[in-house]
C-alpha cells in the first residue's frame, strides 16, 4: 500500500511538473510571438489534462488573463453550427438532402440559376459552388440590408444568391455564406433563430455560448488585436451577426472544453444521441473537410486529426482532435497576425509531441 501510494504521488508531481513545464514553454512563446492573451488546453474524453490563460486581456495593461476569459471562435463557430444541423436531422426536423428552396420557394426565381440544387449537406460541407465573403467585403451595404437579426441573415443570403457562382472546377469552395444559408435552414426547421438553437444546445452542454466581440458586453473582457496589435474597441459590427452560424459565437475556454470533450465521447461511441460511426462520419466521411471538420493524418506519426481554424480578424483560434489517442488541444489567441498564428503552430506541435499526438 506504501509503495502504491508513493508511486501515486510521483505521478501527480510529475504531471504538475510536465503542466508547469508547457506553461512556461507556452508564455515564452506569447511573448516572443507578441500575443497579449494566450488560453491553452490538452483534454481527452472525460479529463481536462492541462489547462491555461496567460498574459493580459489587453495590450499594454493591467488586465490580466482569467480562465473564464471569452474569445471569439471565428470559423470554428461552424463546429457547432454543424452539430446543431446533424441534431435536427437526428430529430427528423431537416433532412441532409432537403433543397434550400424548399424551405425558402419565394427566393427561388430572383436566385442564380446555378444554386438551385444546393442542400444542407452541399452547404455543411463546403460542396456548393458559391464565392467566398468575409468581414472585408464591401457589398452588400448596410442600407441594403435591413430588419432585425433574423431578417437581416434572410436579405444577405437574398442578395448573394443572386450573385453568379465559381465555375471553377474544384472539390470544396470555402464559402462562409453556405454557412449562412445553412444556418437560415435550421432556422425554418426548427422554427428558431440561429442564437436560441446556440444557447438552448449550451444549457443541454452546460456551455454559456454568446455571440459577437467579448468586450461589447462587458470591456472587462478580452479585445481582439489587429496584426499591428492595435486593440478593437467596443461595438456592435453588422457583419458579424450576417455571418452568426459562419464565425461569431464567443466562448470561454473551459466551456469549449466541453464541448470537445462531447466530441471526443461521440467518436468513441459513448454519444446517448449519434452512433459511433455517425460521429466518425460527421468528421471524416468526406474527404478533406465532412461535417463542419477538416480532416488530415499527420505526416510525422501516421495518426489522423480532424481539426478546425478561426481567425475572424482579430483572434485566432484552432482545435485538433486525434480519436486515436484520445486527445484534443484547443488554442485561442486575442490577437491575428501572421507572426501569432506561427506562435501558436509552435504550441500545437509541442503538445502534440508531449502527449504522443
Amino acid at each position: 500500500m506504501k509503495k502504491l501510494c508513493f508511486a501515486l504521488v510521483l505521478s501527480l508531481l510529475f504531471n504538475i511538473s510536465h503542466g508547469q513545464k508547457n506553461t512556461s514553454f507556452v508564455d515564452s512563446i506569447r511573448i516572443t510571438h507578441h500575443i497579449p492573451e494566450l488560453a491553452y488546453a490538452v483534454v481527452s474524453a472525460d479529463s481536462i489534462l492541462e489547462i491555461q490563460t496567460l498574459g493580459y486581456q489587453r495590450i499594454d495593461s493591467k488586465y490580466k488573463a482569467k480562465i473564464s476569459d471569452k474569445f471569439r471562435l471565428g470559423s470554428m463557430t461552424k463546429t457547432v453550427t454543424s452539430y446543431i444541423a446533424a441534431v435536427l436531422v437526428k430529430e427528423g426536423k431537416i433532412k441532409w438532402d432537403t433543397n434550400f428552396f424548399d424551405l425558402y420557394p419565394e427566393l427561388k426565381a430572383k436566385s442564380n440559376p446555378a444554386t438551385y440544387n444546393f442542400t444542407l449537406q452541399d452547404f455543411i460541407t463546403f460542396r456548393a459552388n458559391i464565392n467566398t465573403w468575409s468581414y472585408g467585403n464591401e457589398n452588400p451595404t448596410q442600407k441594403e440590408i435591413k430588419g432585425n437579426n433574423q431578417q437581416q441573415r434572410y436579405e444577405f443570403i437574398s442578395w448573394f444568391l443572386k450573385q453568379n457562382p465559381v465555375t471553377e472546377t474544384q472539390p470544396i469552395f470555402w464559402s462562409n455564406p453556405s454557412y449562412v444559408a445553412a444556418g437560415l435552414m435550421l432556422e425554418k426547421a426548427s422554427g428558431k433563430n440561429y442564437e436560441t438553437l446556440v444557447k438552448e444546445l449550451g444549457k443541454n452542454l452546460n456551455i454559456d455560448f454568446d455571440f459577437g466581440q467579448p468586450n461589447f458586453k462587458n470591456q472587462n473582457e478580452p479585445w481582439g488585436h489587429d496584426e499591428d496589435l492595435k486593440p478593437e474597441k467596443p461595438a456592435l459590427n453588422y457583419k458579424l451577426n450576417w455571418l452568426s452560424s459562419a464565425g461569431n459565437i464567443n466562448v470561454s475556454l473551459p466551456d469549449y472544453c466541453k464541448f470537445i470533450q462531447m466530441q471526443l465521447q461521440g467518436l468513441e461511441g459513448k454519444s446517448k444521441l449519434f452512433t459511433k460511426d455517425e460521429f466518425n462520419y460527421m468528421h471524416f466521411g468526406l474527404p478533406e473537410f465532412s461535417f463542419g471538420w477538416n480532416s488530415e493524418i499527420k505526416e510525422s506519426n501516421q495518426l489522423l486529426y480532424s481539426f478546425h481554424n478561426g481567425n475572424p480578424g482579430t483572434f485566432l483560434t484552432k482545435v485538433y482532435i486525434c480519436k486515436s489517442i484520445n486527445k484534443a488541444f484547443i488554442l485561442f489567441a486575442n490577437v491575428q497576425s501572421e507572426e501569432a498564428d506561427k506562435g501558436l503552430i509552435l504550441i500545437l506541435e509541442n503538445l502534440q509531441n508531449k502527449y504522443g499526438g
